[in-house]
């Protein structure tokens, strides 16, 4: 599977999150021990082993999620693309939903193969869904 762009990468990344398909998600990944990924208040996982794992246990929960991707920012150079997007997540057969988007920064690599994730950082963003006060922030 080739992707010509990393907003191709990045919908399929999406795509088989939604559809809990673990070949299409470890399809997106570049392969090596380099890569990382850390869900919303989880620990960093590195590698493909423990990424491969890590989406295993979250398909198999049997949990279904939609994914409405929002204010994306993005910068490219050379072969590496950082995008930071705001992930509107709702899950499937559950009344009342969180109104607190997650904020995801992914970064590509571009590969002979096309780009390929080489890390998805997750973390729950401020609750009215805008940008955080500077002034409270630690850093």
């Amino acid at each position: 599977m080739s992707f010509p762009t990393p907003e191709t990468a990045e919908f399929a990344f999406y795509a088989a999150l939604e559809t809990g398909d673990l070949d299409a998600m470890m399809a997106v990944w570049e392969g090596g021990e380099h890569i990382v990924c850390i869900h919303p208040m989880g620990p960093r996982l590195q590698g493909v082993a423990q990424l491969r794992e890590s989406w295993r246990q979250i398909f198999s929960s049997g949990v279904k999620l939609r994914f409405h991707i929002s204010g994306a920012h993005s910068v490219i150079q050379d072969d590496l693309a950082i995008r930071v997007v705001y992930e509107h997540i709702t899950v499937l057969g559950v009344e009342e939903q969180p109104a607190q988007p997650v904020i995801a920064t992914n970064v590509y690599r571009r590969t002979v193969g096309g780009w390929r994730l080489i890390l998805h950082h997750a973390s729950p963003g401020p609750a009215s869904g805008g940008q955080p006060n500077p002034s409270s922030q630690l850093h």
